[in-house]
């Protein structure tokens, strides 16, 4: 490793990683203290190092029929992709670590907008787009830099229409706290099945809870009628940026339109942090056209959820996406087969 690499791995080290991480230009929740411990809690390993101004938290996952491990930067690195020196630096402080991690790749997700020029330089330094992205590269960015009246002004004039609707109908909307976690997880169980998708253990989301939201980077809300749960949310923030990261409702009072509430608390509570965007978090990675043109008709996947982000008023944003940094050529290029192979078997 680099002489000038400095190893984050001290208790003591977390506000200087996280104010790193605060101060960056494309510093991401995902690159924050807690996320790596909640990720290390749960299978994963972590490394926090940075040279210079650059940096990364690298999380390690091991592979399945003996490849090896992935070395993934979630939402990173923490580097100025305009400075290939000291991007390059940094590569060159991870590789030991990977390697000796037996590593077939290092996966970065930038957190930047899609630039041809960005892609160049990654491609420079070795990189080559993945054939697996983690998370999603397409989302909706809602501006808060307005009061809320404007804020509500530039939402979909039905979308407006639900917020009012449900405080007009009695819906309540409160802060909740980890007593409310169970019946929290209930409601994600009842959403997973209904919509179609996968979630984390109930052991998962208390772990979450308990590293971001007493620090003050977490918020869960809850929103209520006459007493009864109806939806709730997780909302993190840190910088400039606050992410709705997970949210469910229940089959019951969904006419009172209580996500449509939760949404609008979730970006006040944003606002409230000093944060700018408000991050909707995914939607299909199609053009803006093709998903103004199809939205009304298609509920896979993230389509399902497209229809209801929309209405915020936020911007588009496609994302550099995935890339890889190859250490293994041979396993690497099993791994990408099995990849392909499951890909096909989705959509098959």
């Amino acid at each position: 490793m680099t002489s000038t690499a400095r190893i984050f791995d001290q208790p003591a080290d977390q506000a200087i990683w996280d104010d790193l991480v605060a101060a960056t230009p494309s510093g991401h929740i995902l690159q924050s203290w807690a996320w790596g411990a909640l990720k290390a809690r749960f299978g994963w390993r972590v490394q926090r190092l940075a040279v210079g101004s650059a940096g990364a938290q690298v999380l390690y996952r091991s592979l399945p029929a003996g490849l090896g491990t992935i070395a993934y930067v979630p939402k990173g690195p923490l580097a100025d992709l305009f400075d290939p020196s000291a991007l390059q630096r940094l590569l060159e402080a991870i590789q030991p670590v990977a390697r000796k991690q037996r590593a077939i790749c290092l996966k970065i997700e930038p957190h930047l907008e899609d630039d041809a020029a960005l892609a160049g330089r990654l491609q420079t330094l070795g990189f080559r787009p993945s054939p697996q992205a983690v998370q999603p590269r397409r989302t909706i960015l809602v501006d808060l830099d307005a009061e809320p009246e404007t804020l509500l002004k530039r939402m979909k004039q039905k979308t407006r229409y639900n917020i009012r609707l449900a405080a007009r109908r009695g819906v309540i909307v409160r802060a909740g706290n980890e007593t409310d976690l169970p019946d929290f997880y209930k409601l994600m169980e009842t959403t997973a099945s209904r919509d179609g998708f996968g979630i984390h253990s109930h052991a998962y989301y208390q772990t979450a809870h308990r590293l971001f939201v007493p620090s003050g980077y977490g918020h869960l809300l809850l929103a209520e009628y006459q007493g009864q749960l109806l939806a709730g949310l997780v909302v993190f923030a840190l910088g400039n940026t606050a992410c709705y990261m997970y949210g469910a409702s229940s089959d019951e009072g969904r006419n009172l339109m209580p996500t449509y509430l939760l949404q609008w608390e979730a970006m006040l509570w944003a606002r409230a942090q000093g944060c700018h965007l408000y991050d909707l978090w995914g939607v299909p990675d199609e053009e803006e056209a093709t998903l103004e043109a199809q939205f009304t008709h298609r509920s896979d996947g993230l389509w399902g959820v497209y229809r209801f982000k929309r209405g915020f008023g936020g911007r588009l944003v496609r994302t550099l996406g995935a890339w890889d940094l190859v250490y293994a050529s041979g396993r690497y290029r099993l791994y990408t087969l099995i990849v392909d192979w499951l890909n096909r078997r989705q959509t098959g």
